[in-house]
Formats: C-alpha cells, structure tokens, sequence
C-alpha cells in the first residue's frame, strides 16, 4: 500500500492536453477531479479556435486547475513536452482528453511500483517496431493516454515529440539507457474512449504517416 508523510500531491502532478474536443476534455477533467481532489491538473490548450478556451478559463476556477494557452497547434507530443517542463513534481501522470476516470487509487499504486530508481514509468506497456506499430519482440512503450512519468529521468532522454506516438523515441532511449517500465491495469481505473482527438482532426502528419505506413508494409 502506498504511504507517505507527505500528501499524494507533493509526489504527483497531471496534465491534460486538449484540441478543440471541450466535450471530452470536460468529462476528462471532471472525471479526473472527483477521485483526486487536491492533485495538480495542469490543462494546455493547443491553439484552439472552437469554444475549448472558454470551458478552460470557466473550469479552471471550479475545479482548480493550471492553465497554459498555447498560441497555435504544437501538436500532442511537444504539448506533453511542455507539461513535462512546467510540472515540477516527482512523477507526472499524463492523461488524454478522450478518457474517464471510473474510479482512484490508481496513482498511489502506481507510485507504489515507481520505488525504484530504474523505474521510468508505469501504465499499459505494449512493445511496436522502430516506426511505431506493434511488435512482439519491439520496443516497450506505455500507451501514453494513461502513464506516468518519472520528471527527472523524462529530462535526460530525447523529448516527445510530433508523432503518431509521441513518446516513441524517448522510450526507445528509455531502453537503451536501462530503465525499465512497470506494467499496471490503468484500464481498471480509466477508460480511453480511444482517438477523441485524432478521429476529428487526425494526426498532421501528412506524408511522413503515409512513408511509414508504406515502409513498414515493404518489410523496411
């Protein structure tokens, strides 16, 4: 059982990165504040033209949460990026604007497998080649709609960045460097409704999704 003399807040800190689906980011955010009251929620808009501003500002007093406006679309993984820099606690559970919590006591657990210095994070692990797709024998990612992120070890690898899985190279550092990812059932606490984001705007890749895709059927 996780315990500690200092409050779960001083260890962990969330992030939610919202585009334009306020819809969702408000069960997120709602969903989230009734199982962790008193844990900084870091919300960032990115570049929204819709009504998702608004519901930020008008939230961010009823739920108590940090805001960060960007100015334009930076996309997923530089939008984490920018959490993982403006956060300051330990670990750093980052969650996506399509997901419900059902219930807590997932972040104390989590933390729980974090003892380690070795550990890196902790959530779903799945394995995908060097280009992202799953692999058995791959490289092992946590799906990142629902992980948590060691801060200070996320700082010595490559950032994330603007990719149909974001966090594929620094894993893929994470690895080569010896650190390790802990497996935990995140599903039994949160549902990810599944690409809220993507399925209305897409990725904006452009041609270098498609090269991929087309690479990885040809076997290279």
């Amino acid at each position: 059982m996780y315990e500690s003399t200092q409050p779960l807040s001083a260890h962990v800190s969330a992030a939610v990165v919202n585009y334009q689906t306020p819809d969702l980011t408000e069960e997120a955010l709602r969903s989230f504040r009734r199982h962790y009251p008193d844990v900084e929620l870091l919300v960032i808009d990115n570049g929204s033209q819709d009504s998702s501003p608004d519901l930020i500002r008008r939230l961010a007093d009823e739920l108590t949460l940090q805001t960060i406006f960007l100015q334009r679309n930076r996309y997923h993984g530089p939008a984490m990026h920018i959490a993982m820099s403006e956060l300051q606690t330990p670990w750093v559970f980052l969650l996506d604007s399509d997901t419900i919590t059902e219930k807590g006591g997932f972040l104390e657990a989590m933390l729980e497998l974090g003892a380690s210095p070795k550990v890196y994070g902790a959530g779903k692990v799945v394995h995908v080649d060097r280009r992202g797709f799953r692999a058995d024998d791959g490289i092992p990612v946590l799906v990142s709609a629902y992980m948590l992120i060691n801060r200070d070890i996320y700082h010595r690898l490559p950032p994330f960045v603007h990719h149909g899985l974001p966090a594929l190279q620094n894993f893929e550092a994470a690895h080569r460097a010896g650190y390790h990812l802990e497996p935990f059932d995140i599903e039994r606490y949160v549902r990810h409704l599944g690409r809220g984001t993507a399925a209305r705007f897409g990725y904006g890749l452009g041609f270098r999704s498609r090269l991929d895709f087309l690479l990885k059927k040809l076997g290279l």
